[in-house]
């Protein structure tokens, strides 16, 4: 949509059959599924590709704050709600976890807010070609290191809030940078922010409803989208440079220039075999997996779930050894517990519920797992944890993904969440937009 509000001819080619990439959709027996992402932050964005191409965003597709944003139940029964409201979020820690907490959560929200908004125009918004960019504004370093921004997120959090429950519920985000936030930089506590603080947002009628609407746009902007379509080969001439792609039928669509969105091991394999991948390409260390199970059941919820539950295992610390060091399934996870139907009428049949559960596990990368056996055995625990949760377990219809099937479908390591977000793979030292080998 950037592209084509810039007076660019563009066209997309998609191999699913529904716009979206990896928000996909799974309809089977009547539920209707997300396969790709749960948690919608950052609505300003949505509305950024909208603008490119002269439209407002709430024209094509509606959005509901989801407050609270996240439901918390921790091992020992105990359970806290993270409101997007500051006031009501301040009453549940001073009811929770005391006065003093509550305190350092006023502090805590301004501190986040300096982050964010020393990182957002500095850093997560401007493309770093080397660590010289970051010489370009040094008064934003500076005070990126002031905040302490470089020191650990994990011992951050724990310095600021007596409870454990909050070190957890203000540091687990760490996970979508794919580290342990004893690991993780303070800086991406930025990501807290996005979502604890500006909020978690669902779209009617699906996650999905935001891909589809902006198709609908980029359409009007004429922009061509062609679904059920697989590049096959990247075309280049005698100097290398890009002018086109070959189609899975045959076809050939010539271009001045190619934007491919693939996880660049598989790029490089597949569209540029003659091209060695990059250093951090081929070394790279990639964000943990995930198993998901998507389940139509049968039934009525329990009191007090919410649209997204966490459920906090007893071991935190030692879970991220098993993640990511030892690379076996976690002896004690946690998992997130997603029931879109709860907003999305049309996710379900009246009278069941379609759950997502998510459980984090090694990638195909460090992973000693048989998938193939270990698939089942998963399905089994997760199967469990839903009856002791007392979430309806009557089930209609289900689907298992595991990292073998992330893999399948083009995900390097096995992993939908890319490559790990570690010093020496942030920011200039990521991977570059651009292969200067293959010009456009």
């Amino acid at each position: 949509m950037h592209l084509a509000g810039r007076g660019h001819d563009v066209t997309v080619v998609e191999r699913e059959s529904t716009p979206g990439g990896r928000n996909g959709v799974l309809r089977q027996d009547g539920f209707t599924f997300d396969t790709g992402p749960t948690v919608f932050t950052m609505v300003d964005l949505l509305d950024d590709a909208f603008r490119a191409v002269g439209k407002r965003a709430s024209d094509y597709v509606s959005l509901r704050l989801l407050d609270p944003a996240y439901r918390a139940n921790f091992a020992d029964g105990s359970r806290l709600d993270v409101w997007h409201d500051h006031a009501r979020m301040r009453e549940e820690i001073a009811r929770e976890s005391g006065v003093a907490d509550a305190a350092a959560f006023d502090e805590f929200v301004v501190w986040l807010r300096k982050l964010y908004l020393t990182e957002m125009p500095n850093f997560i918004d401007v493309n770093y070609d080397s660590p010289l960019g970051l010489l370009r504004n040094p008064k934003a370093a500076l005070d990126l290191v002031r905040l302490g921004g470089l020191g650990r997120l994990g011992p951050t959090i724990a310095r600021r809030f007596r409870d454990e429950r909050l070190h957890r519920v203000f540091s687990f985000q760490a996970m979508y940078a794919g580290l342990a936030p004893a690991q993780a930089l303070a800086i991406y506590a930025v990501i807290t922010y996005m979502d604890s603080i500006e909020g978690v947002w669902f779209p009617d009628g699906g996650m999905r409803a935001v891909p589809q609407a902006m198709a609908v746009a980029a359409e009007e902007a004429g922009v061509e989208i062609r679904l059920s379509s697989t590049v096959t080969k990247l075309r280049r001439d005698a100097s290398g440079r890009a002018t086109g792609v070959t189609l899975d039928g045959g076809e050939v669509l010539t271009a001045d220039v190619v934007v491919c969105t693939l996880d660049l091991p598989v790029a490089y394999e597949r569209l540029l075999p003659d091209l060695a991948p990059p250093r951090v390409v081929r070394r790279g260390k990639y964000s943990p997996s995930a198993v998901v199970w998507h389940v139509g059941v049968r039934g009525e919820l329990p009191e007090h779930r919410g649209h997204h539950n966490i459920h906090f295992g007893h071991a935190w610390e030692e879970a991220f050894t098993d993640l990511l060091v030892s690379g076996r399934p976690m002896r004690d996870p946690s998992r997130l517990v997603t029931i879109p139907s709860l907003d999305d009428p049309t996710a379900a049949p009246e009278g069941h519920h379609s759950i997502y559960v998510l459980e984090p596990t090694p990638n195909l990368q460090v992973g000693q797992v048989d998938w193939h056996v270990e698939g089942p055995r998963i399905r089994e625990r997760l199967l469990r944890f839903l009856q002791e949760e007392g979430y309806p377990t009557d089930i209609v219809t289900e689907k298992l993904i595991t990292p073998l099937d992330w893999e399948a479908d083009g995900m390097a390591a096995g992993s939908p969440f890319a490559l790990a977000h570690t010093f020496f793979q942030s920011g200039p030292f990521r991977p570059n937009n651009v292969d200067k080998r293959v010009p456009g």
